[in-house]
């Protein structure tokens, strides 16, 4: 692992080899994914273990489903189409400036910089990674501090896979991340909580970095009142409980009709069952990352109970802070005013909250922040377009949960409060590049007549421009 103190000098040596270089070949860009490929899919067994380890337990098959498999998936996709990407554009240029012609050159930016949270340290690194190597850049990544195992793991393995003006990993803490920040990147990307992508964004206003936000906040889904209930309750729950609900995209409230509340409760402790069974010693059951996480979720739910919400547990099992495994429960008839429907949860807490028409559910979404998903659970379609004409959120998965991040031709960001850009595939390519507009004159070109001095000819002109 490279010392922080050489942050800025390893920035610096990563800029002027990406102004050295500004028009990488194919050939390096390929060759730089598939070294990242084989970081991941050869030492798979070691960076599962070191999460795990970092949470407390995650199970591999977890590790394998969430992390390695689309992390592959991206670089793939990148190797597949990423030549195409980068060939130089066709674009339209107007019909009084024919025949010359316009192109959009697509080009790297330089340097980016990748902030990564604890939840997906993995995913959440390759992610935009791959995007980055695709569109010719070197990379900067500050890992999390709550992920020590695993960042250290990573840190070494690309020092041996990437040379330190390719890609380079810093760790340290919170003040580590927020001079990683104000370094002037050509871009940086930042994933984790709204408050802290406050602060990001302030430093790196200071250097007019651009930056890709991805951040979170109240993902809601809607039960429609044609919705197969039992399908439903499986995939909101799976969406949940994976990762013990520590995903920026998992379902943070259902809104149901008030007719299917009772039936819901009962399928989702059916569920649940089938799900992790034996919960107490389930291995694959996420624990929680770190204490402090774990008493912020429990006090959610008793701030929820102590304001007359009703606590449903979904198991037999009994929560166990010295091992952090927190069992997941349902909220209903949660005040609108409690914390746990104020702010993100991001744990196995679920509120339930009811509506009478899906008019009054949508504008329940509609009078909140714009959540990072959205997802729906309905048969009819007026019902299914009606929903999707008057709500706004990051991305949506109809009839599923989660699964709208895991398509690469689908651009994954939040809008509003849940982020602002996005990535993924050609979008990813499109968010690290500059794609440069060049306008280049005919022979033939009728521009002459358009100077001065003004007079009768010009005059002429502009009308026939004008009408």
């Amino acid at each position: 692992m490279r010392e922080v103190p050489e942050m800025s000098s390893v920035f610096g040596a990563m800029h002027a080899a990406s102004r050295s270089d500004q028009a990488p070949a194919w050939a390096v860009r390929a060759d730089r994914l598939r070294r990242l490929r084989r970081l991941v899919t050869d030492h798979r067994d070691e960076i599962a273990a070191a999460i795990s380890a970092d949470f407390g337990n995650r199970s591999r098959q977890e590790t394998a489903l969430l992390e390695i498999f689309p992390s592959v998936s991206g670089i793939d996709d990148a190797l597949r189409h990423g030549k195409r990407w980068m060939r130089v554009r066709r674009a339209r240029t107007g019909i009084w400036f024919r025949p010359a012609s316009s192109r959009l050159m697509p080009q790297p930016l330089g340097v980016v910089g990748i902030v990564v949270p604890w939840n997906y340290p993995l995913y959440l690194t390759v992610g935009p990674l791959a995007g980055a190597l695709a569109a010719g850049n070197r990379a900067m990544i500050k890992l999390s501090e709550y992920t020590p195992r695993f960042a250290a793991l990573f840190a070494t393995l690309a020092q041996q896979t990437f040379a330190a003006d390719e890609v380079t990993v810093i760790n340290g803490d919170a003040l580590v991340a927020s001079n990683f920040s104000a370094l002037p990147f050509d871009h940086l990307l930042f994933t984790g909580s709204t408050q802290v992508g406050h602060h990001v964004m302030r430093a790196a206003a200071a250097n007019l970095t651009p930056v890709t936000l991805e951040l979170g906040g109240k993902s809601p889904a809607i039960l429609g009142p044609g919705a197969d209930l039992e399908r439903a309750v499986e995939r909101i729950l799976v969406g949940k409980l994976l990762n013990a609900g520590q995903t920026c995209i998992a379902p943070d409230y259902v809104l149901l009709p008030e007719t299917m509340r009772e039936r819901f409760v009962e399928s989702a402790r059916a569920c649940a069952g089938r799900l992790y069974p034996d919960l107490d010693t389930n291995p694959d059951y996420t624990t929680i990352i770190s204490p402090r996480h774990f008493a912020r979720l429990g006090g959610l739910v008793d701030d929820a109970a102590r304001a007359g919400a009703r606590v449903v547990p979904l198991t037999q099992a009994a929560s166990d802070a010295a091992r952090r495994r927190l069992a997941p429960v349902l909220l209903l008839d949660v005040p609108g005013d409690a914390t746990v429907m104020r702010e993100e949860i991001f744990g196995p807490v679920l509120p339930l909250v009811t509506y009478r028409s899906l008019e009054d559910a949508i504008a329940y979404v509609n009078a909140r922040p714009r959540p990072l998903a959205l997802y729906l659970f309905e048969r009819e379609r007026g019902a299914i377009d009606r929903v999707m004409a008057q709500t706004v959120a990051g991305g949506v998965s109809i009839n599923e949960t989660l699964l709208h991040i895991a398509q690469e031709d689908l651009p994954f960001g939040g809008v509003g409060p849940s982020g602002m850009g996005a990535y993924h595939g050609e979008a990813g390519f499109a968010t690290f590049s500059k794609f440069k507009p060049i306008f280049r004159q005919s022979a033939l070109s009728g521009a002459g007549l358009l100077k001065p001095p003004y007079g009768k000819r010009f005059e002429t002109m502009i009308r026939m421009l004008l009408r």
